[in-house]
């Protein structure tokens, strides 16, 4: 477990450590002998399963993304760092600058979500090249998934499902990620996490496992990425929270760029993975040892308008060169994009 995650989460944490970030407030309950019964997750899910949950856990939101439903377009650019060490031939960083689309988001499938209320934050990048191929970053607040695969994180979700009471059931929550392991450090960084104060003030987390192999075949690099804010990490008290209105972050966001004195852009990073660091599970970071590298560096210069819209945000969508891991998570993120983006543009 990473430094979020490092003290010993006993029971009765576990109990209360459900993620916010994910549509509900964490209470502290016990847990009986049948909630203990309803802790494994379901053999297999598809990417429809997670469209339909994300439904009725926010509700039917028409013309909207399934997850990430609320969230903000912005554009800029992209400055490729050319002399990237193990990156270097790489077309994603040929260039001197690259046109870049940001879409800056809340976590969860409602888009009248509070903005003062702790839980992920998400960015995701898409970067046009010159040949008119992508690349895209897409990434959350949280350095941890909350699950080691599908099934997993979807056994989470059912947990916040309402009852026959007609609410979620905190216990069986609680009881959940106390029986699985890989939930643990996504919900102590919900517990612990406060609201940030800016999209801008807030690091971004790919997850996932990708490579990049040059084309002279030489041996395939292992890396994941982060996005690191140039205007640090910042969050707010409950109080301050408490005293803005709930929405704020695209007024905030707008503020920025358009204060000349201040340089609204993040460090596109990543770090080199060993042998020993898992390709496959999103909720394990690597050791904060790692060597890193920089790729280059993302600027916002405007904030607002449609350019989003037409866009999916699909982390699978890479330039020449990188490919990406056999991560259960991140291979079910395409087919879930591209339902949710279908649903979207019919308006559905």
């Amino acid at each position: 477990m990473n430094k979020f995650g490092k003290q010993q989460l006993n029971k009765n944490f576990l109990s209360a450590a459900l993620c916010t970030s994910v549509f509900v407030t964490c209470t502290l309950m016990s847990t009986s002998a049948k909630l203990q019964a309803q802790t494994s997750p379901p053999d297999s899910v598809t990417a429809a399963d997670f469209i339909d949950i994300f439904e009725k856990l926010s509700g039917a939101h028409p013309g909207f993304r399934k997850a990430h439903a609320k969230g903000v377009c912005a554009t800029g650019t992209f400055t490729p760092n050319k002399d990237a060490k193990y990156f270097k031939g790489a077309n994603l960083l040929a260039s001197d600058t690259l046109q870049s689309t940001i879409r800056f988001s809340l976590g969860g499938g409602n888009p009248s979500s509070d903005e003062r209320v702790p839980g992920v934050r998400g960015m995701a990048t898409q970067i046009k090249l010159p040949d008119g191929s992508r690349h895209t970053f897409a990434g959350n607040s949280s350095p941890n998934f909350a699950g080691k695969d599908p099934e997993t994180f979807f056994g989470l979700l059912q947990t916040f499902l309402p009852d026959e009471s007609g609410k979620p059931n905190m216990a069986k929550t609680g009881a959940y990620i106390a029986a699985n392991p890989s939930t643990q450090a996504n919900a102590f960084w919900s517990q612990t996490t406060p609201a940030p104060a800016s999209f801008a003030n807030t690091p971004y987390f790919g997850l996932h496992t990708f490579f990049y192999q040059a084309n002279d075949n030489k041996e395939k690099v292992k890396f994941r990425w982060n996005i690191v804010p140039k205007l640090g990490n910042v969050g707010l008290s409950k109080e301050d929270a408490a005293a803005l209105p709930a929405e704020f972050l695209e007024n905030k966001l707008i503020e920025q760029v358009q204060n000349d004195d201040i340089d609204v852009s993040f460090t596109l990073e990543v770090a080199i993975g060993q042998d020993t660091d898992t390709n496959v599970d999103p909720s394990v970071s690597w050791p904060t040892e790692r060597e890193k590298v920089e790729l280059g560096t993302i600027n916002i210069l405007k904030v607002g308008g449609k350019a989003c819209d037409p866009l999916n945000f699909d982390p699978n969508i890479l330039s020449s060169g990188f490919s990406s891991s056999d991560d259960p998570v991140l291979r079910m993120r395409s087919p879930a994009y591209g339902i949710s983006m279908g649903k979207r543009l019919s308006n559905q």
